[in-house]
């Protein structure tokens, strides 16, 4: 079955046919196995490896959502999802085989292959590729809300921001600036029960432990006291005590310290998610640091998230700006942008 499909894939790209735009809602993963191989060991790794919980949430939520195609039933609707895993045995191989190909029937689509000589081997290797697997289809995810956010981009906010700040992100034309001074600024898109923002500001750089999370956490308390009141007087935006997670992330050429954790208000009862990016601008003389925030009390948070962490991914020095900026018709239609309900 899978060389049958591995052959689909290239004739597919051989004769240059159109690929369609691809299926699914942000979050899914299609797994494509023996009902066999679902229930047993390789099935059980694979939804404890990419099915877990979605780190710093106020809420348990999966980090993907998997559902099984048995292999005799992949065809049609099921070869566009936006993600999908192959996973088999094939006892005539001496070691497992592991590929990671985009758009094999539609676009942009992620896809993982993953055989191995036997049921042990299949388990291991998923294991063992977890991190490796979480990277690609997060990188996917990621880049299709970029590709939305530039296709629907309001272009106005990325000139103010990075008038300040000498470079920017592309901001979906939902979104607005709510508050601008000196240095910091905060856009947000708003709704009724929804509120999905990013504060930008920065400092001067003083030394080399700019990068260091105690740093950061401190600055970023004082801006958010000083900036982003609450609804009550006395109140104000902060970061929750617990422990947030760090991790110094190279992407390109970018390197940022990446913090993720809860927020909260004093004195309020409101909270929830964010992500931050800190890093140095081109002439080392100011720190920047982005934060997106999620407040969506009545429902699931994970995509809000994921939404507004693309935004602050897709920063841009003002140099590194497309002269004319063509939106790409490879993108999938907008039915990813800002859900309401999981």
């Amino acid at each position: 079955m899978a060389a049958a499909l591995c052959l689909l894939a290239v004739s597919c790209k051989s004769s240059g046919n159109y690929l369609p735009n691809i299926s699914g809602k942000a979050g899914e993963i299609e797994v494509v196995c023996t009902k066999g191989n679902w229930e047993s060991d390789p099935g059980i790794a694979l939804r404890s490896s990419l099915g877990g919980d979605f780190p710093y949430l106020p809420q348990s939520e999966p980090y993907y959502v998997l559902y099984n195609v048995p292999s005799d039933s992949f065809t049609g609707i099921f070869q566009i999802h936006r993600n999908i895993i192959f996973i088999s045995v094939d006892s005539n191989l001496k070691n497992t085989k592991i590929e990671f190909k985009r758009n094999v029937w539609a676009t942009p689509q992620a896809v993982v292959y993953i055989t191995a000589p036997n049921s042990d081997e299949l388990t291991k290797s998923i294991i063992l590729n977890r991190e490796k697997m979480t990277n690609f289809f997060d990188q996917a995810e990621r880049l299709r809300l970029i590709g939305n956010n530039k296709k629907y981009e309001a272009p106005e906010i990325r000139t103010k921001v990075a008038s300040v700040f000498g470079g920017s992100p592309y901001f979906p034309d939902e979104y607005s600036i709510k508050k601008q001074t000196e240095n910091f600024m905060w856009i947000s898109y708003e709704t009724t029960y929804t509120n999905q923002g990013i504060l930008i500001y920065r400092e001067p750089y003083i030394d080399s432990a700019w990068a260091q999370p105690p740093v950061i956490l401190k600055q970023m308390n004082e801006v958010l006291k000083d900036e982003v009141p609450g609804m009550r007087e006395g109140s104000y935006m902060t970061i929750s005590k617990l422990t947030p997670g760090y991790e110094w992330v190279k992407l390109g050429d970018k390197s940022f310290a990446e913090i993720r954790g809860l927020w909260e208000v004093e004195n309020d009862y409101m909270g929830g998610p964010f992500v931050s990016h800190t890093f140095l601008d081109k002439d080392n003389q100011y720190v920047i640091t982005m934060l997106a925030f999620v407040y969506a009390p009545k429902y699931d948070k994970r995509n809000y998230l994921r939404q507004v962490e693309s935004i602050i991914y897709s920063f841009d020095w003002t140099a590194d700006f497309p002269e004319n900026h063509i939106k790409d018709a490879s993108v999938e239609a907008n039915s990813d942008r800002h859900p309401k309900k999981k």
